[in-house]
């Protein structure tokens, strides 16, 4: 039976930690696994289901939400299609159904590519690409936009993760923000300001167990500008920095790494998450650690948004690290 996130790229890596393996999908060039020496580092899903809660997806023009669908362009209203209806809201670009083609493969990496049209809401052309390798202590993600329309266009990139660390309940994981200020919102998801952490529920910057904490909440103030969590790392994750990471009673961690780019990100502790199991999917326990370029609403806010010229070229660069696991 066909896939329903299309062809199935598999990365496989012999690591100091055990042979690490990645599935790619073609729809919305996905993550829909990553484990290393049989431990599972994202939640997996089913090559017949849909992504659950946006596992794995690439968020492009935007991440996380346009409130209305609405925003101003040299003073013409776009109207983006509502795909949160209950709340009214455009969502995580305009790529999450799309075809990827491939462009490169080895037998630890791929590049996928898909263009974005002018459309409803977005009067721009672009080539995007997206690639994935597996290192000896994680995997890379690079993504580049290049505009090939006539104007500037304003894009902000995002990703979609659920890290966990196989065998260990998700509940009993001390999550850890690397971020200085909390995304404070409406009713409806959408920001109406941006306050410290500082001593508010909000800063786990020192780590709370996951089980204790309901989030579906943006944060900013991360990146390697930040001396407290400069990363000191080199090779692929060389000038980035930890956004957020996972860490169990035993020691080992699994962290989303962003470079200077990524400077926000959203943290969503779903309860009804949908995992398989033998006598059908059960609803528990998971945390997406979604990397951004920008907060919610930026085409309104102008936060972090950034405007690719005619003929330029962006790439942002995000990944997963483990430690503390089989050497």
């Amino acid at each position: 039976m066909r896939a329903a996130t299309g062809f199935q790229y598999e990365l496989r890596v012999a690591t100091p930690s055990g042979p690490a393996l990645a599935i790619v999908t073609e729809v919305a060039a996905g993550l829909r696994l990553y484990s290393v020496d049989g431990i599972d580092l994202v939640e997996p899903f089913a090559p017949e289901a849909t992504p659950p809660w946006g596992a794995g997806i690439v968020l492009m023009p935007w991440p996380n939400r346009i409130r209305d669908g609405l925003w101003r362009h040299q003073g013409v209203v776009q109207r983006l299609p509502l795909t949160e209806p209950e709340q009214q809201n455009a969502i995580h670009g305009l790529l999450r159904y799309s075809s990827y083609r491939m462009l490169d493969r080895s037998p630890s990496s791929v590049t996928l590519a898909a263009t974005v049209f002018p459309q409803a809401g977005y009067p721009f052309l672009l080539d995007t690409t997206v690639r994935y390798a597996l290192t000896d202590n994680g995997l890379a993600v690079t993504h580049t936009v290049r505009n090939v329309g006539r104007d500037a266009a304003p894009v902000a990139l995002g990703a979609h993760p659920y890290p966990k660390i196989g065998g260990v309940p998700t509940e009993d994981l001390v999550l850890t923000i690397a971020a200085r200020t909390h995304i404070d919102v409406d009713d409806r998801q959408n920001p109406v300001g941006e306050s410290s952490v500082v001593g508010t529920r909000f800063d786990l910057r020192t780590g709370c167990r996951v089980g204790d904490v309901d989030l579906d909440d943006g944060f900013g103030g991360v990146g390697p500008e930040a001396p407290e969590v400069r990363s000191d790392v080199t090779g692929e994750e060389s000038g980035t920095a930890s956004v957020a990471s996972l860490t169990a009673p035993d020691g080992r961690s699994v962290t989303i790494w962003g470079d200077r780019n990524v400077r926000n990100v959203q943290v969503f502790t779903p309860r009804n998450f949908p995992f398989p199991g033998p006598g059908g999917p059960f609803l528990g326990l998971a945390v997406a650690i979604e990397p951004m370029t920008a907060p919610a609403n930026a085409f309104n806010s102008g936060a972090g948004l950034r405007w690719v010229e005619p003929g330029e070229s962006w790439s942002v660069r995000w990944g997963i690290r483990h430690q503390g696991f089989r050497l």
